[in-house]
């Protein structure tokens, strides 16, 4: 059931704005592979998962080392991120969001899918963090790609 915004727990604009940039600063620093700043999106015992490539990794060191290993693998990486809801329930401030994805892989296969992030964020030292971040496949297609792969400006 839709519940109307004047009947949802308050969460500020700011707040919300906060946790809107902090899933587009995910996907850029994936994008542009910097590992300490992706890993430091999470709060410190935070965890992200990937259940469908049986894939979890828990605290930043954890997940600094999980994000280096699976972009280590794509000769080209790109993900878009698509704005979906954040709800508060008291404390708990949880939301999702969509991302496409388009990618080359070093071994030559090429991959596009479609996915949704179920996240938990919290606030440390009054900074919007991830919590908790799991990933669910909603769409893949294995088509190669045609194309030739540029690298990202610095």
């Amino acid at each position: 059931m839709l519940v109307p915004m004047s009947d949802r727990p308050e969460l500020s604009l700011a707040d919300r704005e906060a946790i809107r940039d902090l899933r587009a600063r995910f996907a850029d620093l994936a994008n542009r592979r910097q590992f300490d700043g992706f890993s430091a999106l999470f709060s410190e015992s935070g965890r992200w998962a990937i259940p469908d490539m049986q894939a979890q990794f828990e605290g930043r060191v954890a997940i600094r080392g999980g994000i280096e290993h699976m972009l280590g693998l794509w000769e080209l990486f790109v993900q878009f991120v698509h704005d979906g809801p954040i709800d508060a329930d008291g404390e708990t401030v949880t939301g999702h969001s969509y991302v496409q994805e388009l990618g080359r892989f070093v071994t030559g296969g090429s991959q596009y899918n479609c996915a949704v992030y179920d996240d938990v964020y919290e606030r440390e030292d009054g900074v919007w963090k991830f919590a908790s971040r799991t990933y669910h496949f909603l769409y893949v297609d294995e088509t190669p790609l045609p194309g030739r792969v540029i690298p990202h400006p610095a």
